[in-house]
């Protein structure tokens, strides 16, 4: 039976192409290129299985392919696998919001924070961090030779996913 066209969602942005970057549009497009295992336009339970089974997780429930289907409007074509995302990435802060937060701790404006005053920072203000979810951000984020963190660097990748020298 072959998919059915996609409605519009009520309430859903006219233009779903205006909220990413043309890069990111293109990474989304590969990224639904990829899922769309059968290459009908449409990701459904099928393209879910096989993506699952090509990452090596070959007993994937019905259930849960079910409730991942479940979690968009109608059949998943590009533009709802592309809603999808933007609404799933609404609660980011805009780069620039990110960056001023870590220019607070760095009035010089150096591009970089000491990695033992953000650790104390982050552990002993607000919403403390732990000891483990220190070392994973440093695991994930490495401080340089200097032992600083590159924070221009961390906005960037928070708020497109990759780092900017891999690119």
């Amino acid at each position: 039976m072959a998919p059915k066209k996609a409605k519009k969602k009520e309430g859903a942005s006219s233009n779903v192409f205006n909220m990413f970057e043309q890069s990111q549009i293109q990474e989304f497009k590969e990224a639904f290129t990829i899922m769309d295992q059968n290459r009908d336009g449409f990701i459904d339970k099928n393209d879910l299985r096989d993506t699952f089974a090509a990452l090596g997780r070959l007993n994937v429930g019905n259930d849960e392919l079910e409730d991942m289907l479940k979690e968009a409007s109608g059949p998943i074509n590009f533009t709802v696998f592309l809603t999808m995302f933007g609404e799933k990435l609404k609660g980011t802060d805009p780069e620039e919001t990110i960056l001023n937060a870590f220019k607070i701790f760095d009035p010089e404006g150096k591009g970089v924070l000491r990695g033992e005053e953000i650790k104390y920072n982050l552990m002993s203000q607000a919403d403390k961090f732990t000891e483990a979810e220190i070392n994973q951000m440093f695991t994930n984020f490495p401080l340089d030779v200097a032992g600083n963190l590159d924070y221009k660097n961390l906005c960037y990748i928070i708020t497109h996913g990759e780092d900017k020298e891999q690119e």
